[in-house]
């Protein structure tokens, strides 16, 4: 019965990891010929460590607010930290002035929107979002 349960609980666990990273969809603008992006390039692009594209176009990341919770899933995910831990990583840069915040945007609409319109833009939304207007990108392991 032991060995039964360990077992459904890591089944369950097992469930829930892969639902977790299917939470958001990463986006960009459709002239954009990135077509895949790794979790580590993910994450230095939206702690500004890479700042341009390979075809010298600035990239400008676009967060969700804080309080969305495809922005905790996609916090947790890509640099395995909270919200809390990277705005204050933000505050630190932004108090030394060695850095700004990426933009944030209330809602997934404003998002795609934003990329939209912003040929070097990077965003996330839910994954039950409808990308349509801008291209989503394969995220590599």
């Amino acid at each position: 019965m032991k060995k039964l349960t360990v077992l459904f609980i890591l089944a369950v666990s097992l469930m829930l990891g892969n639902v977790h990273a299917q939470s958001y969809k990463v986006i960009v603008n459709n002239i954009n010929e990135i077509g895949s992006i790794s979790k580590k390039e993910l994450a230095m692009v939206f702690l500004k460590k890479k700042k341009k594209w390979e075809n010298g176009v600035m990239i400008i990341p676009v967060d969700q607010s804080v309080r969305a919770k495809v922005r905790a899933s996609f916090s947790q995910d890509v640099f395995n930290k909270s919200v809390a831990a990277i705005r204050s990583y933000w505050q630190r840069a932004i108090f030394s002035g060695m850095a700004t915040a990426p933009v944030e945007k209330p809602t997934d609409k404003e998002i795609i929107a934003f990329v939209k319109n912003n040929k070097g833009a990077i965003g996330y939304v839910s994954s039950a979002t409808s990308t349509a207007g801008v291209k989503t990108l394969v995220i590599k392991k």
